[in-house]
């Protein structure tokens, strides 16, 4: 009996591991070259184009973001899933339904083996790269072709990160071996935003209304400006922290249903805000890492350079649908109420209509839930930096006025703050 049970517990244990092989593929890891840094490493496994990639780069590798250089020698994760081939077929390996999909997948391991970043083909070697973005990015049009030349540019916020669903709320993986357990994925991947802060990072993608479509959300001021300044309860109110967070929850919105979206002023610590009173503080910067300068022609000239230059990145992409909104707290005297307010640039025929779109949103909100009067807000020209500039269709919003005590209700509470996030968004659709 001894040698019936020897092979038994033999055959189980091969049954297992060819189990465990297949539930859970794991994280390419290579060292870096002499003179290597983030762009150039993820090029070289044609992982650069899309900008999960990079974004899972940092995360796998607990590098802090903006971090460009890598020491030679040092093996870093790559976001390449590696499976064990079944023999079959890509899509039977990996679980995948698509057939274009499964050919991309492919062809990417024959580029790698043309390459000699792969020594064996996958039947040979029964080993199956499956780059992270086939699996879980949201990219638009990106995502339709794998193309072997990689644009010259910075990676852009849009992540998506694997995750295992607890019982409250998902949980980056964190296992040594950057492992993944098949059966406890969530079955609509979460994608993953630092910059929404530790409780509200997360985000799950609900439609694709807006694939294939580009936002810039501009926060004004920021940095050693905090712009307009009204206080309350012996409290500061700071124009740049209360237009920083309605523009964070306005970009929440806008990954929610599938478009690439940029935060151009960002925080490194704020992310998306509770209570009343938000602390005014200047470590603000602007995308790319770039410190605010104090200078306003300076300040305003990096965020329409920014802008143009992820404009014109993603125009030779093929992506022409491109728009900034720009958001803003109004200061005039305490006694002066002032709706929520909108201008383009003289001339933009897109600019106007946009900005009445987004009014005519607001005045069926504020007609339904509004008991104090009809909603007033304007749709004008005005000769702005940030609309004469930039070179998307853009729309520059005044939220109120921050010194009169009944409009600092519209962005003080918290819930109000969502409110004119959800509708701002409401009219860009």
């Amino acid at each position: 009996m001894q040698p019936l049970r020897i092979t038994i517990y033999t055959f189980f244990i091969f049954i297992c591991l060819s189990f465990s092989t297949v539930e859970k593929p794991y994280y390419h890891k290579v060292p870096a070259h002499s003179g290597d840094d983030v762009k150039s490493f993820l090029k070289r496994y044609m992982l650069f184009e899309h900008d999960c990639n990079i974004r899972e780069f940092y995360i796998l590798n607990k590098l802090k973001e903006g971090t460009t250089q890598l020491n030679e020698g040092t093996k870093y994760f790559l976001p390449v899933l590696i499976y064990t081939y079944n023999g079959k077929s890509i899509r039977s390996t990996v679980g995948l339904e698509g057939w274009k999909q499964a050919v991309r997948i492919k062809q990417y391991n024959e580029v790698l083996k043309e390459k000699k970043l792969r020594q064996q083909t996958i039947v040979n070697s029964n080993i199956l790269w499956v780059p992270f973005h086939e699996l879980y990015c949201v990219d638009g049009k990106l995502k339709e072709k794998l193309k072997t030349e990689r644009p010259d540019d910075n990676p852009q916020e849009v992540v998506v990160v694997v995750v295992d669903k607890p019982a409250d709320k998902p949980t980056e993986t964190s296992t040594a071996d950057k492992t993944l357990n098949k059966d406890k994925l969530l079955s609509k991947a979460y994608r993953h935003y630092p910059i929404f802060g530790k409780d509200h990072a997360y985000i799950p993608l609900k439609t694709n209304k807006l694939q294939g479509k580009v936002f810039y959300i501009v926060g004004g001021h920021g940095g050693p400006d905090p712009g307009a300044v009204g206080d309350r309860s012996s409290k500061q109110l700071c124009e740049d922290e209360y237009a920083y967070d309605i523009s964070l929850r306005m970009v929440r919105n806008l990954l929610e249903h599938g478009a690439i979206a940029y935060m151009i002023t960002r925080d490194p610590d704020d992310g998306l805000r509770e209570g009343k009173y938000l602390k005014c503080d200047v470590d603000e910067y602007c995308w790319g890492n770039k410190k605010i300068p104090l200078s306003q022609k300076k300040r305003l000239l990096q965020r329409s350079d920014s802008i143009n230059e992820l404009y014109e990145k993603h125009l030779k992409q093929g992506i022409t649908d491109q728009t900034v909104i720009t958001i803003h707290i109004d200061s005039r005297s305490k006694n002066a109420r002032t709706d929520v307010f909108f201008y383009h640039y003289p001339g933009s025929k897109d600019g106007k209509k946009l900005a009445k779109s987004m009014q005519k949103a607001l005045a069926a909100k504020y007609k339904k839930h509004r008991k104090s009067g009809a909603y007033s807000g304007t749709v004008s020209a005005r000769d702005l930096h940030m609309l004469r500039e930039v070179k998307p269709t853009t729309v520059y919003i005044e939220l109120g006025n921050i010194r009169n005590p009944t409009d600092q209700t519209r962005f003080i509470l918290e819930n109000n703050r969502q409110a004119l996030a959800n509708w701002l968004f409401e009219g860009l659709l």
